[in-house]
């Protein structure tokens, strides 16, 4: 009796044929028998191309063979070509239909491979009409049909549907015959860091970086990062400063994969150290994603006090540099079943992680949650087929301008096994736009780099951003989304702070702005514009908008509990003298009247109204009555 099914399909009994049948296995010749069980043979040693072609050779001296059209399927099913195998298994099912019916299932998964999911669910339907299925081919089946009605359910939003997806390998100077995979970008999208399978064992650290003419030749990290251990999984921060990546069986480690951080620095990649026993344990820790502003680390991990097997956790950096305990980021985002993969976008709102546990097409699916104003995030949403199909998807990188997104794939086109593929993102899932800001904070009078904090505000929201700590020389770089005016202040002890107002909800995506900023130490005279305090034309009464500003001098003057200030009131010259100068005093009391309300002494307060008597600049142009508009902080003694 010819063996009739495969160790490698994936249907999980043999169940009898039906007694009506059209196809004969034992009037099959003995060349197309011969052939046959060579074809085994070659699959068992996982040579499918070459069962395919014995198999080829066999159906050509007998073109009724319907095991040899069923193997043939089977085998290009293992090697992904969704089509041959749909076309073969069609062959077999037209030679006798009962007879290949328990192939139904096999087929209706090669059908999805293709993206043909209301034919896989009738497919899938006939094959749980068989009768006395067992509770293993009862449960496949299930799992499958709820798949394919959730394609179906998901193709008919018009986004999805209409979404033409063209992946584009990114060539012979980033990927080689082994795997490459885990991308992971800087903000500029200037470099590229992957991990690669070296001698088929061993995994390395690489990099590349985007030329005129494309990524240049990919080359090892350069330093003390790469050993003969296995390195992956990496995160490397906006400003290309840290790489936190998994490392696996080092001798240091607390449990079998730990997390690790490395420092870019003038000889290479420093090496690496542990991140430490808060958020390393004897389980499993890996695929590390950091924020932004370098405050967040998101990672996957398999600790037993999560919801399944693998759970995303984020864990927060204290102001004195070490890791918070690590806070699961509960049942909205994680299931019973393993989610890893987790990659937060330049936005520092939009995360894509992949589950198994969620609902998708069948394997590991790719998912987006939003963060919202309070930190929590949204019901997580799949992001369709064809991003997502009926295989395992890893992990996944985003351009700051939300357009272009890395993944690795071992498609037709592969160098060798895993490659790195580039494509653009379909616009209903993109992460927000994002611009950048990049400088150095100083002291004013020096000119020398200070490390301070450095943060971001929305105004409307007054919801804090992005908060981050410059170098020891104090530069920094902080991403924000587009779409939203900000807040721009810096603290330093002994200096007067910094605040600027961003007006950037109609300024363009992916662009760059140089700010330096100098800051004043706190010295009598000293003066500062307070450029986040906001009044309605001709009114005394401060915007909502002004909290931001107004709460950080009351932490200057709660820092310094000597200082005392005065308030002054400047308008612009446009209406009578007399009226400007009232405007102005008012505006400058209600400023005190708000400091007071916090606790602050009267007694270290002072205000006065200057009306347009001292103008920044020209009062011709808006832009110029615009900086005469102002409220300004005055040192009297400290």
């Amino acid at each position: 009796m010819l063996i009739r099914i495969l160790y490698f399909l994936l249907l999980i009994a043999i169940l009898e044929p039906a007694a009506a049948q059209q196809y004969n296995p034992g009037k099959v010749s003995s060349k197309a028998t011969k052939l046959y069980q060579q074809a085994m043979q070659a699959a068992e040693n996982g040579d499918f191309r070459e069962g395919i072609r014995l198999l080829q050779e066999a159906v050509k001296t007998d073109p009724g063979f319907a095991d040899a059209w069923l193997s043939i399927a089977g085998m290009f099913g293992e090697l992904k070509d969704y089509e041959q195998s749909v076309l073969n298994y069609e062959k077999a099912l037209a030679i006798d239909s009962a007879y290949s019916r328990d192939y139904n299932l096999p087929y209706s998964i090669n059908l999805a491979g293709m993206g043909r999911f209301e034919e896989a669910l009738k497919a899938v339907n006939r094959f749980m009409t068989i009768n006395d299925l067992n509770e293993s081919s009862q449960r496949a089946s299930s799992f499958r049909r709820r798949c394919y009605l959730f394609a179906i359910e998901q193709a008919a939003n018009p986004d999805i549907a209409n979404f033409s997806f063209r992946p584009v390998n990114l060539g012979d100077n980033v990927n080689s015959t082994v795997s490459e995979y885990y991308p992971t970008l800087t903000i500029d999208n200037k470099q590229l860091i992957f991990t690669r399978r070296v001698n088929n064992r061993n995994e390395d650290f690489y990099e590349t970086r985007q030329t005129d003419s494309g990524w240049n030749r990919a080359a090892g990290l350069t330093g003390m990062i790469n050993s003969n251990l296995n390195e992956g999984a990496q995160s490397i921060s906006q400003d290309g400063e840290w790489l936190i990546f998994t490392g696996c069986n080092f001798p240091e480690g607390a449990g079998s994969c730990d997390l690790y951080i490395s420092f870019l620095t003038p000889e290479g990649w420093s090496e690496p150290e542990n991140l430490g026993n808060k958020i390393n344990t004897e389980f499993w820790e890996s695929a590390p994603s950091l924020s932004p502003d370098k405050r967040d680390l998101y990672f996957a991990s398999r600790r037993p006090d999560g919801y399944g097997g693998s759970d995303i956790w984020v864990t927060h950096r204290l102001p004195n540099g070490k890791w918070s305990d690590p806070e699961n980021l509960g049942p909205e985002i994680n299931t019973s079943g393993d989610e890893s993969c987790p990659f937060i976008h330049a936005d520092n709102q939009s995360l894509y992680f992949t589950s198994n546990g969620l609902q998708g097409y069948g394997g590991d699916d790719l998912f987006l949650a939003r963060k919202g104003p309070k930190g929590s995030f949204s019901l997580p949403r799949n992001l369709g087929y064809p991003i997502n199909t009926i295989e395992n998807e890893g992990s996944l990188v985003i351009t700051a301008d939300g357009t272009t997104a890395y993944y690795a794939s071992d498609r037709g086109d592969s160098k060798g096994g895993l490659d790195l593929y580039t494509f653009t993102m379909r616009p209903d899932v993109r992460p927000i736009k994002t611009l950048w800001v990049k400088g150095k904070v100083m002291d004013e009078k020096t000119r020398q780099g200070l490390p301070s904090a450095v943060e971001l505000t929305d105004i409307s929201t007054r919801q804090i951003i992005s908060r981050v700590q410059t170098d020891e020389t104090g530069n920094y770089l902080i991403t924000l989304p587009v779409g939203r005016d900000y807040a721009f202040n810096v603290n330093r002890k002994g200096y007067l702070f910094y605040s600027e107002s961003f007006p950037l909800s109609k300024k363009d995506p992916d662009s760059t702005y140089n700010i330096d900023i100098p800051l004043q130490p706190i010295t009598a005279d000293a003066t500062v514009v307070l450029k986040n305090i906001f009044f309605e034309t001709g009114s005394t009464v401060l915007g909502s908008n002004s909290e931001v500003e107004l709460d950080r001098l009351v932490e200057l003057l709660k820092e310094n509990p000597k200082l005392r200030i005065q308030i002054n009131g400047h308008t612009d010259n446009i209406g009578q003298a007399a009226d400007n100068l009232k405007l102005s005093n008012g505006r400058a009391q209600s400023v005190v009247n708000y400091l007071i309300s916090k606790g602050i002494d009267t007694k270290r307060l002072t205000h006065r109204g200057f009306g347009a008597t001292s103008p920044l600049a020209d009062n011709k142009t808006e832009e110029g009555r615009s900086r005469n508009r102002r409220t300004e902080l005055k040192v009297i003694a400290q």
